[in-house]
């Protein structure tokens, strides 16, 4: 099979592609043929090292890649429910390797049918494993209900751009999300359902107004001035690191102080550890991306240029989501 293989912790030069043997599901798992790839700020941080003591994480050389879309090849053993030619979507295996590649190999239970759905794999790879992390976190990290308001940083970004759809679909009262500056002509443009998009150097544009859950996955100063768009009861979910400000911290004390709760969501680790979610929250964000609450920019790249599609991530002036292509 091809695949594009990180050779060494380092510049996106260190990737390149390479021939490895094809893979055979073993048992639970299923083979994909993979057709369409989801590229990731994680993967640019996996490529970089940058979790490289974190025990369990891959060491060079490794194929990068956590979503694929494609068509099954071949079922493992005690593997019902798929057949030959299905067409797919698969979430990260837990590692975050593998994606980059002309077949995967995937836990059945990670994996969810598009086949009869009219859904763009190219949309659904990029749409579908996040929406069902939203999900998660929502549901069972935030314990969102109906009638409540959402904040969402980094608000067109690959991971946060399945949050509004599912927070609509969850009944939210509001939904709000914070971009860069730069970003606001394609904020203006989004096709995801949020009710106001504002700059995030500017959070004073909301006024007094408040939120009953805010998801960030951008970290820096705009996490710590998320405390004060939250009120007495209100949830922020840290779910990531986009700035690559890795000293920014919270007043511990403030926390008891307004009587709010932050949490840490980790997709990576919270999903294996709760398989039972997986489930459920593919099929919402099955349900999302068929329902249009998915619609996001979509930048794709053949395979052998996975290295101007991480220079490309790493310009931090994407709009949508970057998606390699086998075909």
């Amino acid at each position: 099979m091809k695949a594009v293989s990180v050779s060494e912790f380092g510049t996106p030069e260190v990737l390149s592609v390479v021939s490895l043997p094809d893979l055979s599901p073993g048992p639970g798992e299923v083979a994909i043929d993979v057709t369409h790839a989801a590229v990731g700020l994680v993967d640019v941080f996996f490529r970089k090292g940058h979790f490289k003591d974190v025990p369990g994480m891959a060491q060079p050389p490794f194929v990068p890649g956590l979503e694929v879309a494609g068509t099954i090849r071949a079922v493992g053993e005690g593997v019902t429910g798929f057949k030959v030619g299905e067409r797919v979507v698969s979430m990260s295996t837990g590692s975050g390797i593998g994606g980059y590649a002309s077949m995967y190999l995937a836990p059945a239970h990670i994996v969810i049918s598009i086949e009869t759905r009219s859904i763009d794999p190219a949309l659904g790879v990029s749409v579908i494993p996040n929406a069902a992390m939203a999900h998660a976190a929502l549901t069972r990290v935030a314990r969102f209900k109906a009638g409540e308001s959402i904040l969402i940083h980094g608000a067109l970004g690959g991971f946060a751009a399945g949050f509004p759809g599912m927070a609509k679909m969850l009944g939210a009262s509001r939904i709000v999300g914070t971009v860069r500056a730069s970003k606001l002509d394609a904020a203006n443009r989004t096709k995801l359902p949020y009710d106001l998009i504002v700059d995030s150097a500017r959070l004073d544009d909301l006024g007094d107004e408040k939120f009953d859950v805010i998801i960030d996955p951008v970290g820096g100063i705009v996490r710590a001035q998320s405390l004060d768009l939250m009120r007495a009861g209100s949830r922020l979910i840290v779910s990531g690191n986009a700035s690559d400000d890795w000293d920014q911290q919270l007043k511990s004390n403030d926390l008891w102080l307004r009587n709010i709760t932050v949490s840490g969501f980790n997709a990576g680790a919270y999903l294996p550890a709760n398989p039972e979610a997986i489930g459920p929250g593919l099929e919402a964000g099955v349900d999302l991306v068929a329902e249009g609450l998915g619609n996001i920019e979509l930048e794709l790249f053949p395979l052998e240029q996975a290295v101007a599609a991480h220079r490309r991530m790493e310009d931090r002036q994407l709009n949508g989501r970057i998606v390699l292509t086998t075909e």
